[in-house]
């Protein structure tokens, strides 16, 4: 099974990694294919990217709910920071993920997301869909994510584009553990530690933290990112 999960993984690498056309950075979360149900969640991400003297920065609210005990809708505002250094609204995103078999039913838990975004200021259109699949080996998981994605608008090229994210990750602790992370996409091959945690309170609620540090390691691939995601589901 170990041999044919890492075979998997290759096939992604070399599959959509080579033939990626995702423009720039292509790091974010790494989506686990679960809904819980009748969950609401509450959710912040912080992006930073650093090239040389430049630093790209911005941030994700995001509010959400299932409609049932496999779909979950997610609506997020994100916010990108200026030449000023001002934070500015830049776009609008819907997501909806949904949960095609329930945990431990097959040999890998599988999902779907789909999403689409709407660019503020440039009247620009972003839809993505893609598969999210999740298998477990004791204590440790590993987690892929593959997107086809469609762009269009006004100073955008018609075009689709691809992303593939990897996690691999060892449940230490549930408030404690340590992952590697990767993303591949057009001009962008990352690699890098990343640790989450989870914390349960009473009921439904619970706290989930975790950040990353991706590195690219081509020759395409310049500065580093830092990523930060906070969610509370109750």
């Amino acid at each position: 099974m170990l041999t044919r999960c890492l075979l998997l993984i290759f096939i992604f690498i070399v599959a959509w990694g080579e033939n990626a056309y995702a423009d720039g950075v292509v790091v974010d979360k790494v989506y686990h294919p679960y809904v819980l149900p009748y969950e609401q969640e509450i959710e912040w991400r912080l992006f930073s990217h650093r090239e040389s003297e430049n630093n790209k920065l911005a941030q994700r609210l995001a509010y959400g709910q299932s409609v049932n005990e496999n779909l979950m809708l997610e609506f997020y505002l994100v916010g990108e920071r200026d030449r000023y250094n001002d934070f500015t609204l830049t776009s609008y995103e819907l997501e909806a993920r949904w949960m095609l078999t329930e945990q431990g039913e097959y040999w890998a838990d599988w999902g779907v997301l789909f999403e689409i975004e709407k660019d503020k200021q440039h009247q620009n259109w972003e839809v993505t869909s893609g598969i999210l699949t999740e298998k477990e080996f004791g204590r440790t998981s590993l987690t892929l994510n593959a997107f086809i994605i469609y762009e269009w608008g006004k100073t955008l090229k018609s075009e689709f584009e691809t992303e593939f994210r990897l996690k691999y990750r060892y449940r230490y602790l549930e408030q404690f553990q340590p992952a590697i992370e990767l993303y591949s996409g057009e001009n962008y091959l990352g690699i890098g530690p990343a640790f989450m945690g989870l914390q349960r309170f009473n009921a439904q609620k619970q706290l989930k933290w975790e950040f990353g540090f991706i590195t690219g390691i081509d020759s395409r691939s310049k500065g580093h990112v830092f990523r930060v995601a906070i969610e509370f589901e109750f």
